[in-house]
């Protein structure tokens, strides 16, 4: 595990009595874990929300956060974690999001391209919808969706995820555009190859070889703990600094298809 060596920025909405919360979805493995550690260690009070409650209960009392059990699917769950976050928030991280399958488009399966669009666009409209209130009322909020290199460029075998995080990233410039006068920041980051225990291992049905195949000869792929000091970096800048988007990739991965292995 790397270790996180943020620079911590002070907001000025932050004060002694008055430590700045975050919202982390999809937090029960990976990138999400590793955000809300990187934020508690930041200073973040963190609402760690998942559909998982036994992981996100132990990540809550390990960082001094709130668990609070969510489906970003579900408009009834995402009402209760409105309630339980209040009527002021700092930052909410959209993490919440998956690749199911890798059939071509001359085989796909339209549930899992169902499933992708729900969780990395729906989900992350509902999410934000219902805590931008919240945000608002902070005066210096931000929101960092998790897309992906994939929401930039297709690859064969990848349409039903590509469209989802092209939707990701659409969604985040339109919210820009649309919060260009309000408090709020609005911001991407897009990770390429990231190796977490679950992603791959998700995407192909629990077929371990499979999913070991993506990282075969990649010696040092990104790890969750990367991209987590990336978003902790981007939510602590100054008030006024927008981080747009942030694309971050192995150095051993010069493109999506362009990927040194040994």
């Amino acid at each position: 595990m790397s270790t996180v060596t943020t620079t911590v920025t002070t907001s000025a909405t932050e004060t002694a009595d008055r430590p700045r919360t975050a919202v982390v979805t999809g937090a029960s493995s990976g990138i999400g874990a590793a955000t809300a550690r990187a934020l508690a260690a930041a200073g973040y009070h963190v609402v760690c929300a998942a559909r998982r409650v036994e992981r996100i209960e132990a990540l809550a009392a390990e960082i001094g956060g709130t668990a609070v059990p969510c489906d970003v699917t579900s408009p009834e769950s995402v009402s209760g974690l409105a309630a339980r976050v209040g009527d002021r928030l700092d930052l909410l991280v959209n993490n919440a999001g998956g690749a199911f399958g890798s059939a071509p488009v001359a085989e796909a399966d339209a549930d899992a391209w169902r499933r992708m669009y729900e969780v990395n666009v729906i989900g992350l409209m509902q999410v934000t919808r219902a805590l931008l209130p919240a945000l608002l009322a902070s005066g210096a909020g931000a929101i960092v969706n998790v897309g992906s290199t994939a929401g930039r460029i297709a690859y064969e075998g990848g349409a039903g995820y590509t469209a989802a995080k092209h939707g990701t990233q659409v969604v985040t410039e339109t919210l820009r555009l649309e919060l260009f006068d309000q408090p709020v920041r609005v911001m991407e980051i897009a990770p390429g190859m990231v190796r977490t225990d679950e992603f791959s291992l998700v995407r192909f049905g629990g077929d371990e070889s499979k999913a070991e195949a993506v990282y075969a000869g990649v010696a040092e792929p990104l790890v969750a703990e990367d991209v987590a000091d990336a978003i902790a970096w981007m939510a602590t800048r100054p008030a006024h600094v927008n981080i747009d988007e942030l694309v971050i990739r192995p150095r051993a991965q010069a493109a999506q298809h362009k990927v040194h292995r040994v």
